[in-house]
């Protein structure tokens, strides 16, 4: 924890999406094991599949179905899996325990929050407005916003831009490096959610964020802390 950030009142909280705001590895899961089943395959084990929800669907793919896979093998089955995915992203996920409590006590309080993620806009919306979501999310920026997706800090400053608040008065919540890098690049303040996709063996204190939390019931009391 970076205490030297703790005498900043903060004015804004952004979320990566899919292993921080949402628990999107459940709706993942589903479609991957419909792409295994049309092919009779035996499902892939579910624990491996949520260590690369934050990667995109190539990843899961390849997981399933071979890491040697060409872009000509690959590229049917990602169509596939994101045509079934579009059709239904939340019948299984849901937000994390803790968030909604957290957004309604940010929107009580009159701050704005916000996503910045690498879903493509189509996909994120639809998740938005599935979970009701798309009013209530002050900023949305996805890779069609920007020239660099994350890490690079431009989707994030955008969001400040769209804001009209200073990089310095936000808050960046993710559950991977590159979200991280991305908030402490744009000069934001960093909180590491190691409740999200993290890898086997991976360690999210390595990612030196200025404060981490385990669970993701930890969080409305953290941000609660932060903008007193």
């Amino acid at each position: 924890m970076d205490t030297s950030k703790t005498a900043t009142k903060y004015e804004a909280v952004l979320f990566d999406l899919d292993g921080t705001l949402l628990d999107t590895a459940p709706d993942f899961y589903q479609v991957l094991c419909e792409v295994q089943r049309r092919r009779g395959q035996e499902p892939v084990d579910f624990e491996a599949v949520r260590a690369r929800a934050s990667d995109g669907s190539r990843p899961m793919l390849q997981l399933a179905f071979g890491e040697t896979l060409n872009e000509h093998e690959l590229q049917p089955l990602v169509d596939e899996f994101l045509q079934l995915y579009e059709a239904n992203p939340v019948a299984h996920g849901t937000l994390f325990e803790g968030i909604e409590d957290l957004l309604i006590e940010l929107e009580q309080r009159q701050i704005p929050w916000g996503v910045v993620t690498n879903k493509p806009r189509h996909l994120s919306l639809k998740v938005l407005q599935a979970l009701r979501l798309h009013e209530r999310c002050a900023v949305l920026i996805c890779p069609e916003d920007v020239t660099l997706a994350k890490p690079s800090p431009e989707g994030l400053l955008l969001a400040c831009a769209r804001l009209e608040l200073d990089a310095l008065k936000c808050l960046y919540l993710g559950d991977h490096l590159r979200d991280i890098d991305a908030g402490k690049a744009a000069g934001m303040t960093t909180v590491a959610c190691a409740f999200g996709y993290l890898k086997e063996n991976e360690s999210a204190h390595d990612w030196q964020a200025h404060y981490l939390v385990t669970d993701s019931m930890e969080l409305p009391n953290l941000i609660r802390t932060l903008i007193a």
